[in-house]
Parts: C-alpha cells; sequence; structure tokens
C-alpha cells in the first residue's frame, strides 16, 4: 500500500506544473482523479508530435508530452460549464482529500467550484490554486506560462553564453523548469497542509505562483545579487562562485568537471600534469580561482584536449575528482547507474500494449512506489468513478452522456 493511498485528489489542473503534482501524490499511492474537458481534454493531449505508437507503428493519438505527466490517474470527463456537471464535481469533491487546478485567478468562482464554494460543502478539503503570478499583486489576472516566467524571474538573465562570446544572449532551460519546480513546491504544499488537518487544523487554500517559485529557486544566484546589489551575469557553462566548474574540450568532445574545493583542485592538477597548479598563489584556494579565473580557465583548456572523455572520467573518477561526459538521451538511458537504477520502465496501455515511462525518483523503503495505471485516455474511467463514488445509476450516466455533460 503506498504511502499515501488513504487520500483521495481531484485534479483539475492541466499541462504540467498541476499534473506533475498530481502524479507525484498519485505515485505514493493517492486516488488522483483527473477531472477534463470532454471531446478534448488535457491540453497537453495535442502538444504532439511525438505521439505513442502501437506494434505496428501506428499512432495512437496520445501525446508524448501527456504522458510524461498523468500516470497513476483516473481520467473523467465532466462538463463543468453545465450545472449537471458542476454538481457532479461538487460531490467529488465532497469525498476529496485534495484539490489541485490551475485556472486563472477567480475562473471557477463562476462555476460555484472555487475554494470558499467548496470549504463549505467539505471543510476538510485541501484546494491548491496554481497560477502564474498567484492570487494577489498587480499581475494576478494574468496568464502566465513557464517560457515567459524563466524570463520574468531573472533565470534566463543567468543562462546562456556570456556577454562577448559567439551565440551570447539569454535562454531558456531545455525543459519547462519552472512548472516542474512549481508541481513539486506545491506537492510539499499539499503534504504540509494535510499535516496541519490530521492536527485538527482543518482544510485550506494553498496558493501557488509560477513566479513566486521561479524567483525561490534562484537559490545562490540571488543572494549574490541581495547581498551585493550587483546583478549577476550569464557565464554559459561556467559557475559565479567556484572554479574550475564547468565543461572543458577533450580530444573527442567535452565533459565537465566539478572542482568543489582545493584538495579536489591538486588532485585534477596532477593529473592533468601540472601539480605546480595547487600551489600557485593565484590559484591555491577557491577565491583565488575564482578572482583569476580568465588566467585558469585557458590552462585547463590547453590541458583537457589532449585526453578523450572516457580518460578524463576514468583517470580523475579514480583520483576521487568529480566530473562526468555530456550525455544526450539516448547516453543517459543506456548509462549503466540508469539502467541499474531501472529510471526507465514499460507499463501496460490499452492502445499501445506497453507505454515507456521514467520512473519516480522517490525509493521508499517501507512505501514504495507503485505504477499501478498507464496515463489515461480521455474519459477512460468515467462511468467507473461515478458509479463508485458517487452510486451513479446506469439510466443516469447514459442520460448525462448522451446530453454531453460528461
Amino acid at each position: 500500500m503506498g504511502a499515501l493511498s488513504h487520500l483521495r485528489v481531484l485534479d483539475l489542473s492541466r499541462v504540467l506544473a498541476g499534473p506533475w503534482a498530481g502524479q507525484i501524490l498519485a505515485d505514493l499511492g493517492a486516488e488522483v482523479i483527473k477531472v477534463e474537458r470532454p471531446g478534448r481534454g488535457d491540453d497537453t493531449r495535442a502538444w504532439g508530435p511525438p505521439f505513442l505508437a502501437d506494434h505496428a507503428g501506428n499512432s495512437t493519438g496520445e501525446a508524448a508530452y501527456y504522458l510524461a505527466a498523468n500516470r497513476n490517474k483516473r481520467s473523467v470527463t465532466i462538463d463543468f460549464t453545465r450545472p449537471e456537471g458542476q454538481k457532479l464535481v461538487r460531490d467529488l469533491a465532497a469525498g476529496s482529500d485534495i484539490l489541485i487546478e490551475n485556472f486563472k485567478v477567480g475562473g471557477l468562482a463562476a462555476y460555484g467550484l472555487d475554494y470558499a464554494s467548496l470549504s463549505a460543502v467539505n471543510p476538510q478539503l485541501i484546494y491548491c490554486s496554481i497560477t502564474g503570478f498567484g492570487q494577489t499583486g498587480p499581475y494576478a489576472a494574468r496568464p502566465g506560462y513557464d517560457f515567459m516566467v524563466q524570463g520574468m524571474g531573472g533565470l534566463m538573465s543567468l543562462t546562456g553564453k556570456a556577454d562577448g562570446e559567439p551565440g551570447a544572449g539569454p535562454a531558456k532551460v531545455g525543459v519547462a523548469l519552472t512548472d516542474i519546480l512549481t508541481g513539486l513546491y506545491s506537492t510539499v504544499a499539499m503534504l504540509a497542509a494535510l499535516a496541519h488537518r490530521d492536527k485538527g487544523g482543518g482544510g485550506q487554500q494553498i496558493d501557488m505562483a509560477l513566479l513566486d517559485v521561479q524567483v525561490a529557486c534562484l537559490a545562490n544566484q540571488a543572494m549574490n545579487y541581495l547581498t551585493t546589489g550587483v546583478a549577476p551575469e550569464r557565464l554559459g557553462n561556467a559557475h559565479p562562485n567556484i572554479v574550475p566548474y564547468q565543461d572543458f574540450p577533450t580530444a573527442d568532445g567535452d565533459f565537465i568537471l566539478t572542482v568543489g574545493n582545493d584538495s579536489q583542485f591538486a588532485k585534477f592538477a596532477g593529473v592533468a600534469g601540472h601539480p605546480e597548479w595547487a600551489s600557485d598563489p593565484r590559484f591555491a584556494s577557491n577565491q583565488q580561482r575564482v578572482a583569476n579565473r580568465k588566467q585558469l580557465i585557458p590552462l585547463i583548456r590547453q590541458a583537457t584536449v589532449f585526453k578523450t572523455t572516457e580518460q578524463w572520467v576514468a583517470e580523475l573518477e579514480v583520483a576521487g575528482v568529480p566530473c562526468g561526459p555530456i550525455n544526450d538521451l539516448s547516453q543517459v538511458f543506456a548509462d549503466p547507474q540508469v539502467v541499474a537504477r531501472e529510471l526507465a520502465i514499460h507499463m501496460q496501455h490499452p492502445l499501445a500494449g506497453t507505454v515507456p515511462t521514467v520512473a519516480s525518483p522517490l525509493r521508499l523503503s517501507a512505501s514504495p512506489v507503485e505504477y499501478r495505471h498507464a496515463p489515461p485516455l480521455l474519459g477512460e474511467h468515467t462511468k467507473e468513478v461515478l458509479q463508485q463514488l458517487l452510486d451513479m445509476d446506469a439510466l443516469t450516466y447514459d442520460q448525462l452522456h448522451a446530453a454531453g455533460v460528461v
């Protein structure tokens, strides 16, 4: 039994941040019911190609993007713009522990599905609202998407080649990282709210904003600014506070060197054939290496090109110096460590036979993650859920289905 198998989650969210949080809860055992629009569903169902293919190579119409964030859920289609649909959602919320939504601020109030309305039905409900900018502030009414928030929240000012270098300019991260981080923070907040409820505190609303999360995750770079008043600049793959901590060229490509202390630097200098660097007053301490970055980095580059990536990784591993290759995804999923940790798994799928998915990184010894359901087809479980949870009879279901409510 999963750690959260006693919980029911009503997931009204779509795209990534909310569904990511819902998938985490589902992986941990919660019963997660994904409520979608009839006929269309989650926007990401159409975000392809690529689409999942069946054994014959034919498209199933299930977008890879959608498949990434909806494992272990049941899909129910309900048109809650109609009174009959609103009642169904209210009835489901009455028996749920958590509700996740990412509609615009105030968007669900018109349907009687906002926190004030549903908390009156279920005072123990934890209601997690995810928006671009939060429930308050001058931007609250604006829509917010990961890419724009990466820009507004400062991440892109720190990502990309340094000014003056070929190809310089701001760059977004290669995955929707702000959405993912918001999903993670939302999960933490919901678990905290559950702990509060378990102590007799009742339900509550959680106000999550992509911009808040992005600014919070600036971490050391935010503090570099707040303690100095000087905005950090883009450094490409270099680190603002540690040297050497970046990519370097090799005889057959590139590798990453991540020297975290002076001892590791001395070991690296020895492997590189330049033990004198460790005693050079310009490079002996990290503070000195940061100050003399422009002198040290070209010297290292001149040394690293004489060995292959494989040679550097092997020799530095023996020396105890952290380093690694720069893998593409085919290399990632073929990596012995990734294979040993079983990070790529397959689940049974009603259209494709099986569907590949990336395993959860959560490893609990007593209540491990279980892979119960492939990402559901649109409305796959509507009849099942309404009959099981709301005691709906077949005639009522057929009438609602014929009317397009479900």
